[in-house]
């Protein structure tokens, strides 16, 4: 059996911010996030999906870090390419 990351959504949602994305109505993201153990599927469902519920993210200006957002996506155990999709969602979607 793998091992399980015990670190949670909360602290995961913290590491993206400081590496330089914003995200918008946060508060329903958490609310979301908390009423399920697949945190991390859910997360990347409302990263990709999650725009009716205006759950967005967005990179500030020249502050996003590539490397520091995968590096979060790969501590937090997600597949391993989700810091790839993630990134690329974020410059796909205005």
């Amino acid at each position: 059996m793998g091992k399980i990351c015990d670190e949670t959504y909360s602290e995961f949602l913290e590491s993206i911010k400081a590496a330089g994305i914003e995200i918008t109505n946060e508060l329903a993201l958490r609310e979301r996030l908390a009423e399920t153990q697949r945190w991390r599927f859910a997360f990347m469902t409302l990263a990709l999906h999650g725009r009716p519920l205006g759950i967005s993210f967005q990179e500030r200006t020249g502050e996003r870090d590539l490397d520091q957002i995968n590096g979060a996506f790969a501590r937090y155990q997600f597949p391993a390419d989700s810091g790839s999709l993630f990134a690329a969602r974020l410059g796909a979607v205005q």
